[in-house]
């Protein structure tokens, strides 16, 4: 049996299990979905540039869409659980709002000059809370772009809000670029500060 002092100094729960497999399975869909999308980009692009082979999956063009609509699955299932679980906890309002321009301003500007504190995993600053909630808007964005691309008979006022069908490409693209972004600076992030990967693997 544990001992009171050992409970006393044991660290809190930062990221609870639920929210520690949702991260990892939408972490897994989106790096198969922008893989497999580049090699579905280069079967048509729509700017003047490929995206080496090397760097999508699929090997063709039948096999990336079935690694993109495979992983389009486990985001939307695995995403609407994430977006659920945490509206309903009320860990969205309590981690991502109130979200204050001038804050994020003051944030970033300490960030530029490496001032900015990481003492507490359980606090976001407001640079943190800016590209979460912004990357959530974004991947709600890429779906709903894809299903104006995929399903666009089908859907035909999704079409016609973003623009059209080709338009609707350059949303598709735009939001991917966007995302694409957010993991190298997220990543260059966790790599400054390895603290953040341990609480997001064993939650402490």
């Amino acid at each position: 049996m544990a001992s009171p002092a050992l409970n006393t100094l044991k660290k809190p729960v930062v990221h609870p299990v639920w929210l520690r497999i949702t991260h990892w399975l939408n972490a897994l869909a989106v790096i198969i979905m922008i893989l497999s999308g580049w090699r579905i980009y280069n079967a048509s692009p729509i700017f003047p540039f490929r995206i080496p082979s090397e760097w999508t999956l699929g090997g063709w063009l039948g096999g990336a869409l079935q690694w993109h609509f495979a992983a389009m699955w486990l985001l939307a299932f695995n995403g609407l659980v994430y977006l659920l679980m945490n509206t309903g906890s009320g860990r969205l309002w309590k981690k991502f709002l109130p979200l204050r321009p001038r804050e994020v301003i003051q944030d970033m500007l300490k960030a530029l000059r490496g001032k900015l504190q990481h003492d507490s995993l359980d606090h976001y600053n407001a640079v943190q809370k800016l590209a979460y909630v912004s990357v959530i808007l974004d991947l709600i964005l890429l779906v709903v772009s894809g299903l104006a691309i995929w399903k666009s008979v089908q859907f035909p006022v999704l079409r016609d809000l973003m623009g059209g069908f080709d338009n609707a490409r350059i949303v598709h693209f735009f939001a991917m670029a966007f995302l694409v972004v957010f993991i190298v600076v997220h990543v260059i992030m966790v790599a400054l500060v390895p603290r953040t990967l341990l609480a997001m693997l064993r939650g402490r």
